[in-house]
Formats: structure tokens, sequence, C-alpha cells
């Protein structure tokens, strides 16, 4: 029987009806070892919709009982020493995300495939030989990563019109000698990162419509200018030489024989282009792109700590950072504030629900700290006002927001007397304080001047809190980031020139159709006093929102 008090992460998460789980690093890999693996009660969590269990050697097996966690859609068990998985894993039918990379398996179980929703698979850096038959099921795989394996071949089936949302294949460092002329059919494959025992590269790769980036790169190819090419050249140059073979015979000059037996072929072939070069055409004129930056990729990456007190007063707290964010242009600076303010009317219930607060990465004094203080005690210097405490600055919003009520003669409060009485009765008040002890957030009442964000701002430090829960937090952030991309994007279309005299500084030059409306997003980590994780943001199942023209890339 599992010792619980082993485990209070898990009755935690059973009393607060939690979505996410993580267990990370040493302290938990020590429970494991203790308790021969993972407690039994994980498996009755059946609300859990994110479990991470990482970094944790002891831990060799994953029991069958995780079938019953059958709301997960992130299931992640990355760097531990796993020398299976059971068969069960197949009944987990919500799952998006599957992350088994850095572990022991010298085989898959064919479960797997019966994943439907499964949209990225990561088994790299384990012992594979081979790929269970009928990932082909998996019709929603658009990111797959077996890379430094001992795999020979893909299935004889893989190569497949049925996969026709797979843009993402990494097999590099493995055993994989020969390539079949069936790859075209992956029709939606960009990012192509190939294995590393080739001779021969098929000519019919060029045939992948949308193929924008390979990578071949150290392999020894019979053809020598081709290995020369793939050592150097752009991906474009690659396609149109391996297309222009495919048209020759061995002698390297056409052949009429040859041309007639493929002619029908090539021509369906371009028609097939020609009608996805028409829908990749207006995908792009209309395409909102966000990027995700891993905290494993910057290692300067922002990190939060949350003081055990704020449990009682606010305790509910997602960041990340954003980069790309055109903030410059025309009005652009305006219609993302007015957009902050429509989300904390709408989505934020006039901010009773959650609070938004941005800040210039820039102006950040790092690291942070989110604690509480006495209301006498926590001073900020509030947008447009002076520096004061947090109970003068209350003071002034409630004669403002009451001298509002009777300007509009109304009988009920306002919006701003709803967020202010949240704080009612409390002895302590939330803030984020920087590396210098300055409040340079007062949720929900307001965030500091001294990081206000300006047209100039190039990198914007988001931040949304709650006393409801964490799930409404994200749903915020994930509305904010969307909002962000289209604002982004109607900046990029509608090319808007000159200030509307805020007088900042010198313009930058208005944004030509040309420039770029990717949004980077940068995972931010919260941890707790002893610095074990409690949230990082954005997770795999953030930013899930079903937008046909939002591309995440992970």
């Amino acid at each position: 029987m599992d010792d619980m008090e082993n485990w209070p992460e898990i009755e935690k998460a059973a009393t607060e009806k939690r979505r996410e789980l993580v267990f990370q690093g040493p302290t938990f890999d020590k429970r494991i070892s203790s308790n021969g693996g993972l407690a039994s009660a994980i498996y009755s969590l059946t609300l859990l919709n994110y479990l991470e269990v990482s970094q944790c050697p002891s831990l060799t097996e994953i029991h069958e009982d995780i079938q019953h966690l059958t709301n997960l859609q992130s299931l992640i068990l990355c760097r531990n020493k796993l020398v299976s998985i059971p068969n069960v894993v197949g009944k987990l039918k919500s799952l998006k995300v599957l992350d088994l990379s850095v572990n022991n398996l010298s085989v898959l179980p064919e479960g797997i495939t019966q994943l439907k929703e499964l949209n990225t698979l990561n088994v790299s850096c384990n012992s594979l030989k081979v790929l269970p038959e009928g990932l082909i099921q998996c019709t929603k795989l658009s990111t797959i990563n077996i890379s430094k394996n001992h795999i020979t071949g893909f299935p004889a089936d893989f190569y497949s019109e049925k996969l026709d949302l797979l843009s993402t294949l990494v097999a590099s460092d493995n055993s994989i000698e020969q390539l079949s002329g069936d790859v075209h059919k992956l029709t939606a494959l960009k990012d192509w990162i190939s294995p590393q025992q080739l001779s021969e590269i098929p000519s019919d790769l060029s045939d992948c419509p949308k193929l924008k980036e390979i990578h071949f790169k150290g392999n020894k190819l019979n053809d020598k200018r081709l290995e020369k090419m793939v050592n150097g050249c752009q991906t474009k140059s690659i396609l149109d030489y391996l297309r222009g073979k495919g048209r020759q015979g061995e002698d390297g000059v056409d052949t009429d024989g040859g041309r007639k037996a493929d002619k029908g072929k090539r021509q369906q072939r371009k028609k097939k282009e020609k009608v996805v070069d028409g829908q990749d055409e207006v995908e792009e004129l209309n395409k909102m792109v966000v990027r995700v930056l891993h905290v494993s990729d910057t290692p300067t990456a922002l990190t939060v700590t949350v003081s055990a007190a704020v449990k009682d007063v606010r305790p509910y707290l997602v960041c990340c950072v954003v980069r790309g964010m055109n903030l410059n242009s025309g009005n652009a600076l305006k219609r993302f504030l007015v957009a902050q303010t429509k989300l904390h009317d709408d989505l934020c219930g006039k901010r009773t629900i959650a609070t938004i607060a941005t800040h210039d990465v820039q102006l950040l004094k790092a690291p942070l700290m989110y604690d509480v203080k006495p209301p006498t005690q926590l001073k900020v210097v509030s947008l447009g006002r002076k520096e004061m405490t947090a109970v003068e600055l209350i003071r002034h919003l409630q004669l403002e927001a009451e001298e509002l009520r009777k300007q509009k003669k109304r009988q009920n409060v306002t919006g701003l007397h709803k967020y202010l009485q949240l704080l009612q009765g409390k002895e302590m008040y939330p803030c984020l304080v920087d590396a210098e002890g300055h409040v340079i957030s007062f949720p929900p009442i307001t965030n500091s001047e001294k990081t206000k964000i300006k047209k100039s701002t190039k990198e914007l430090f988001l931040e949304v809190t709650s006393a409801a829960s964490l799930q409404t937090c994200k749903d915020v952030m994930d509305a904010l980031i969307v909002k962000m991309a289209e604002l982004n994007k109607f900046t990029a279309e509608n090319r808007e020139a000159g200030s509307d005299g805020e007088g900042e500084g010198p313009q930058e030059p208005a944004a030509s159709s040309e420039t770029s409306c990717e949004l980077i997003v940068q995972q931010v980590r919260t941890v707790d006093q002893d610095g074990n994780l409690k949230v990082v943001y954005p997770s795999k199942t953030d930013l899930s929102i079903n937008i046909s023209n939002l591309t995440v890339i992970w």
C-alpha cells in the first residue's frame, strides 16, 4: 500500500480536482525508488489531462492501471529508464502528445496505433529497432521524432496518404539505409531530418508539395554531386536537382521511353502540386503562426518563484514571454490595449475571475517572486500615478468608482467596485516583486509604471492570475495569445505608417507585406520556494484552440 504521506501532490490533485500533475527530478526519483514505482493512487486521478514524470531513473515501468486516465491529452515520460510501455496505452483515446524520449525502450506497444487523436510522438533516444505497423491509423499525427535509435526501416504501410497531416519527421542517427519512392505520398511533409546511412535519395522526395526544409548532411551518397549539395546547399536547390534527376535515365540524359512511361504520373503529380500550391497561397495569406520556445532551449529563460503564502489570497499564476509582437506601427499599441481591456471585461468577468498584466521584458529585474505583503507595506507606482501604498491606492480607486456611479446615476456598483471588493477582509495582498524589491504587479488592481509597455517594446512578459483555478489562468492566457496573433496579422496586412502622437521617439518603418507576423512564445516556469516545478506555460495541452488559420509549432 502506498504511503500517501510521501505523495502529498496526489492527494492535493484529487482534492483540488487538478488537471495537471508533474513529477520531476531527484526528489520524486527517491520516492519512486522506495515505493517500487509510481504510487498506485496516481491512476485514480481520472480528471488529469497532463501527466509528466521525467528525470526519474528509478522509473522502469508503467502499470496497466494507466488505462484509467482516459482524459489524458499529454503523457510525458521522458528521461527515465523505462524498458516497456503497457499495450493498454492504446485506451487513452484523448491522448494528443506522447513523449517517451530518453528511456531504455527496445519495442513500442501496438496499442500506440489505436491513438486516433495523437498528433505528436517523440520516441527519440531509445533502443528501438522497428516501429509498429499501423501508425497510419493515427491520422492526426503531425510530428514524429524517432532520432537516436537503431531503427532499420519504416513500416511497409508508413508511406501513406492517410498521414496527410504529418509535417515534421525526424529520423537522424538510425540504421535506415534506404527510403521508399513512396515518400511523396506524405503530402504535408514540411521538415524532414533524414537518417545518416543512406546511399541514395529517391527523386520522388521532390514531389512532396510542401517540403521546405530537408537535412541529409552526413550521408555517404553514391551521387557525389548530390552529396556535396546536401552538405552545403539550400533545400530548394537540392529538390530542384532531385526533380531534374527524376526525369533522367541512368546516363543522365532524358530518354523517350522514360518520359512516356512517367508522363501520366508526372502530370497527375503536377496537377496535385498546382492544387496544393493554390491552397498554400490562400493559407499563407490567412495564416497566423505561434512558435513555442521551450525552457530547455533557453538557459536564460525567466522563472517565477511562488511563495506558499499566496495560497490563501490569490494562488494561481501562469506567465510567458512573447516576442515578435509589433506594437510600433500606427495604432497597434492602442489596439492591443483595447483588446486586453475587452478580455478583462468579458472572459475575465471585469477582473473578478482573472487578471492580465503585461510588462516590458527589458525593464524587468529578474528573478521574480510572486508573494504577499501587508496592505500598508505594499507600495506600487500604479499606471499613471505616483507611488502609494495599497491602502491609499484602493481608497483613491473606491472614490473614483463611487463618483463614476453617481455620474451615471447607477444603483448598482461598477465593474471597478466589483474587483476592488475581491481584496476586502484580506490581511495580505498579492504582488509580483522584482529582484530589487519593487512591486511590478498588484493583481487584480494594477501593474506598475516601471515596467509599462510602449510602442518600442520588443518583448512582453505576460502574467495572468486568478483565485478561481489554474485552468482559468491558462484559458485566459490562450485567448490573449490568440488575440495577439490576430492583431499582429492585422498590423502586417494593413502596413500602417507613422506615430499616433504618443511622442515616444522615432518610429520604425511600417510593416511590409513581407514582414513576418509570427509570434514566438517563450515558456516560463513557476516554481515553489524549494525550486519544485508548479507549472510551465505553455505546455503541450495549451494553445490547443481549434482555429483553422492558427498554426502552433512546438
